[in-house]
């Protein structure tokens, strides 16, 4: 890569290149994992075992899901 980046743009062969990508069915954030941070919270426990029972296995992401369209609608959004 650091060679490729010396070479002026004429000087690179593009002949095996792929044409343009169609971006028009393309999703943004498709594989974006924001980081996790581990914390306690104290939470209802009717709360939590609604949640565990309603989805069971991944019932913490769900719980998040609320609290970051909570956070995206309000000013400012992630800080």
């Amino acid at each position: 890569m650091k060679a490729l980046a010396k070479l002026s743009d004429e000087k690179i062969d593009l002949s095996d290149a792929t044409e343009g990508r169609d971006w028009k069915d393309a999703r943004r954030g498709l594989f974006y994992k924001p980081r996790k941070q581990q914390l306690t919270l104290r939470l209802d426990a009717d709360v939590v075992a609604g949640f565990r029972h309603h989805v069971g296995t991944g019932y913490q992401a769900a719980i998040n899901e609320p609290l970051r369209e909570y956070v995206d609608k309000r000013p400012g959004g992630h800080e």
